[in-house]
């Protein structure tokens, strides 16, 4: 294994990137490493003056006001800046056009959600059309309000149906999905648990939760099972980030129906492994047999740590089974192979101190595009192409 020396740094479209390769292992096939440009595609502020964008979804058919090719993206604060206030997704064009998709008002919720809305990184968009939004919200944007939240179901047109709160879920703040015709699987990170009375200090309360959902597009998603895959993360609250706790979660391709190569050391044969970010403890974990696991299987095994890890918070499994995640700590994007090895990263927001700090959360991967990922520094969705 051959180390690489830092590359120069890049100023490129009035965008600071710094390039490297900590590790020359895989490093022909990485997508980092063929991506140089940062581009601005749209602002995400709707007309209410919502900021602070947090979740991003690439909308995977059209159907109703879904366009295929389109992304939703959450707004956790409101214009007041106040985290856990935000009310709005927006959606938003491959070519930068961006309009209103929904405004979740309390008073128009069709459920329970224990303290309203304000959503957050949890968000996905299913094939039949469904829509489904985490909330952890609060009433002046400190986590000593901050409420156990739902997840919100939307339909189409953006009209909020109903509301899965309370058992097992508390403080969504990602998901990501397995999607079918019939089935859909949810997989959602909780960093509620205990963590506001614990003020301040680090609890090993997190989980990680596997809901699966019956789904049509002609009925509401209904809960078939809920199951904790995944607990005793580190989770606190902080007073710039709200909450910091498990965030990014991304599924492996199927490891018991391939050679391997596209999974984690010591897991060929399983089935799915879902990735987690954990936040605190600069690592990616793995939760083995993801999809069908009927226990815990606690704060799983790491897959990579430290390094240019630092606080990760969003995070895609991209083709080729390459995981791609962001920091919180430093605007930076890593790109680490199912094997562990990271293999590239790149600056993508050096604004605030520390530069890039808190600019970075939600990121999708379209083979188009490139890497589309929000920047709540700048209030913006962008692409690294």
């Amino acid at each position: 294994m051959t180390k690489r020396t830092l590359a120069s740094l890049l100023i490129l479209s009035g965008s600071l990137l710094v390039a490297t390769n900590p590790v020359g292992a895989d490093d022909e096939g990485s997508i980092l490493q063929r991506l140089k440009t940062v581009r601005t595609l749209a602002s995400t502020v709707p007309s209410n003056g919502d900021v602070n964008p947090y979740g991003i979804f690439e909308v995977p058919r059209g159907i109703g006001d879904l366009q295929q090719g389109h992304f939703l993206v959450s707004n956790f604060n409101a214009a007041s800046n106040l985290q856990g206030t935000g009310t709005t997704i927006v959606d938003i064009s491959p070519s930068g056009a961006m309009s209103l998709f929904a405004q979740i008002t309390t008073s128009r919720l069709p459920g329970q959600c224990t303290g309203g809305v304000g959503l957050t990184t949890a968000l996905v968009v299913l094939r039949t059309g469904w829509v489904i939004v985490g909330s952890l919200p609060t009433t002046d944007g400190t986590a000593t309000t901050a409420k156990a939240g739902c997840l919100i179901v939307l339909d189409r047109e953006g009209d909020p149906v109903e509301t899965f709160f309370g058992s097992l879920i508390n403080g969504p703040w990602d998901m990501t999905v397995q999607d079918g015709d019939h089935v859909a699987k949810l997989f959602v990170t909780n960093v509620l648990n205990g963590t506001v009375a614990a003020n301040g200090k680090i609890v090993h309360t997190a989980t990680v939760l596997r809901i699966e959902l019956h789904v049509s597009e002609t009925a509401m998603p209904s809960i078939e099972s809920m199951t904790v895959i995944g607990s005793g993360f580190p989770a606190r609250t902080d007073p710039a980030a709200l909450v910091i706790g498990p965030t990014g979660v991304g599924l492996s391709t199927d490891c018991s129906a391939d050679d391997g190569d596209d999974c984690p050391v010591g897991h060929e044969g399983t089935r799915r492994v879902l990735y987690v970010a954990d936040s605190l403890s600069n690592r990616i974990a793995v939760i083995a047999d993801a999809t069908t696991r009927t226990t815990s299987a606690g704060t799983g095994i790491t897959l990579s740590s430290a390094g240019s890890l630092n606080d990760p918070l969003g995070l895609i499994v991209a083709p080729g089974g390459h995981i791609l995640t962001v920091n919180g700590g430093d605007g930076l994007i890593t790109e680490i192979t199912s094997r562990g090895q990271q293999i590239a990263k790149k600056l993508l927001d050096n604004t605030g101190m520390p530069p890039g700090s808190g600019a970075l959360f939600g990121l999708a991967f379209d083979p188009d595009l490139g890497i589309v990922f929000v920047d709540d520094a700048t209030n913006t969705l962008n692409v690294l192409h």
